[in-house]
């Protein structure tokens, strides 16, 4: 009976299409760090596959209602990206993957028709949208590697928030995103399927 009991306090209910969830739990809305999981559904279960990972969240902490520039981490659950990117070579991951080069850029101007897209310019020449848009390449420690977060993405809203990361952390909250030391950014990205539909939740409870 313990057994069985300790099992069924392991199983957390599953629901949505998805078959792995990340989650990233901070324990109010102004905190600047949190903690993150990893499970995969079994049944009508979700079963953890890895973590708590310590985590840095937005600088300003976290919002339902993050708005570009805003310095919070968006609150909910996202669809996590079918392509991950990065400065360094491919980890390992089963996810499409894309090496940064000079020019890969993501679009951050909410004037823009690409407004929260990843952008490629050719290199050595302004991009035609402005902003915050961010010169990946560039970015050799944050952006080692970095699984995007679906959110404002289908369709981007102007203004609403663009190039929410899951990446590397340096040692400090981030602009929005969420940063994981790098080791354990890399299990992530290897453990994550394309065929498993991953989400990410962002939330507000004790970790």
């Amino acid at each position: 009976m313990v057994a069985l009991a300790a099992a069924a306090a392991l199983c957390l209910p599953a629901a949505g299409p998805a078959d792995q969830l990340v989650t990233v739990d901070a324990p109010s809305s102004r905190s600047t760090t949190a903690v993150v999981r990893v499970f995969r559904r079994e049944g009508r279960c979700w079963q953890k596959l890895a973590g708590p990972w310590p985590a840095h969240v937005g600088r300003n902490g976290l919002s339902p209602q993050h708005r570009e520039g805003d310095g919070t981490t968006p609150l909910g659950t996202f669809a996590i990206g079918t392509v991950a990117y990065g400065v360094a070579p491919d980890p390992g991951t089963r996810l499409a993957y894309h090496v940064l080069v000079c020019g890969d850029r993501w679009d951050e101007d909410p004037a823009s028709p690409t407004y929260n897209r990843f952008r490629h310019v050719h290199c050595g020449t302004s991009p035609p949208f402005h902003g915050g848009s961010e010169a990946l390449w560039r970015q050799t420690s944050a952006y080692a590697h970095f699984a995007v977060i679906e959110y404002n993405a289908s369709p981007p809203r102007p203004g609403r928030g663009s190039a929410i990361f899951i990446h590397a952390d340096v040692g400090r909250p981030t602009n929005g995103c969420v940063s994981l030391r790098p080791a354990d950014l890399v299990e992530l990205l290897r453990l994550l399927r394309p065929s498993a539909a991953p989400v990410v939740s962002i939330r507000l409870r004790a970790a």
